[in-house]
């Protein structure tokens, strides 16, 4: 029987295959239908700062409303300003998932100031989680922000939010950066255990009747794999940190393909939203199937076999790779 089990953050998992962060992690009968399908972890679903700010915002107008016609009413009610609001909700299933299940389970994190990524980390920590996904989702629009700007904010917030919880984190970044190498190494000299490449960028449309600005979510598909696994086979044994992928994995070879790559895990969502959770034992089975054909003993032993580090010359061979491909289309 072929070995599928890894280590990611620092966590045995049974298999390569995680959950990410999506919908269907917003359901604990979901999470149990992932757990009885073997997917290893589930990352739940963000919890954006923003949220928290705006339901904060309602609540106090509700509940200030009218007080300046009656002074005593202001007695009536506590001082929420020390109350959780949105999180509370993000944390209670938190707990919830941690009863239900054996499997880990990891929090999503998207902030917008520095005091909130570490507030709500905290909190995430406390209420159980088995790890931290920060998922770092900024476009910078002003001209006078220079990349080295942005990049350097990234690293001090990965280090002031890893030092103070105690349980790991992976960063989940965008391929806009100017040097993923760097950044990616310095996430790791920051504390951080894992990097996710790469947070999908999604692009609006526009409507030309209403001239509106139109929400376009369209899921992935393999193709998208293709920017994953090249940069993880870039990045594999440079730095003291587990690669993971997220986007474009939908089959059994598509897995195979991330893990050869040298990523620890490769997660999926997209592929559970077309077929359904059940889909995950199909995957996961074809992996087995494949590595048995081709004599692998366990998934661990596959991992790496196409990085960039087995090529004598890795700058050399992108170029030619480059030219290749340029004159490879006949038309």
């Amino acid at each position: 029987m072929i070995d599928l089990s890894v280590d990611y953050l620092g966590i045995p998992l049974k298999n390569p295959l995680v959950a990410s962060s999506s919908p269907l992690c917003t359901s604990i009968d979901n999470i149990k239908k992932m757990e009885d399908e073997q997917i290893a972890a589930v990352v739940l679903q963000s919890l954006f700062e923003e949220q928290v700010i705006l339901e904060q915002r309602e609540l106090d107008t509700g509940l200030l409303q009218g007080t300046e016609h009656f002074a005593e009413a202001l007695t009536y009610l506590p001082d929420f300003g020390t109350y959780r609001f949105a999180s509370s909700g993000y944390l209670e299933q938190i707990r919830k998932a941690k009863e239900a299940v054996d499997i880990p389970i990891i929090g999503s994190l998207n902030g917008i100031s520095t005091g909130g990524w570490i507030k709500y980390a905290k909190e995430i920590q406390d209420a159980g989680a088995d790890a931290l996904e920060l998922n770092l989702y900024y476009l910078p629009t002003r001209p006078d922000i220079s990349s080295q700007q942005v990049e350097n904010n990234y690293v001090e917030l990965v280090k002031e939010v890893t030092s103070r919880i105690r349980i790991p984190a992976a960063i989940k970044i965008s391929f806009f950066l100017s040097s993923i190498p760097d950044t990616v190494s310095k996430f790791a000299d920051s504390g951080a255990s894992a990097v996710v490449l790469f947070n999908r960028f999604y692009q609006p449309d526009l409507n030309l009747d209403s001239l509106n600005v139109v929400p376009n979510l369209k899921l992935s598909t393999s193709d998208e794999l293709r920017l994953r696994i090249r940069w993880i086979a870039i990045l594999y044994n440079k730095m003291n940190i587990d690669l993971a992928i997220t986007g474009g994995v939908h089959t059994s070879l598509d897995v195979l393909k991330g893990i050869a790559s040298g990523a620890k895990v490769t997660m999926m969502t997209s592929a559970f939203l077309l077929n359904g959770i059940p889909y995950a034992g199909a995957v996961l089975e074809g992996v087995s199937q494949w590595l048995e054909r081709n004599d692998y003993k366990s998934i661990r032993s596959f991992q790496g076999v196409l990085n960039q580090a087995s090529v004598e010359n890795p700058e050399a061979y992108e170029r030619a790779n480059y030219m290749q491909v340029l004159g490879s289309y006949n038309t």
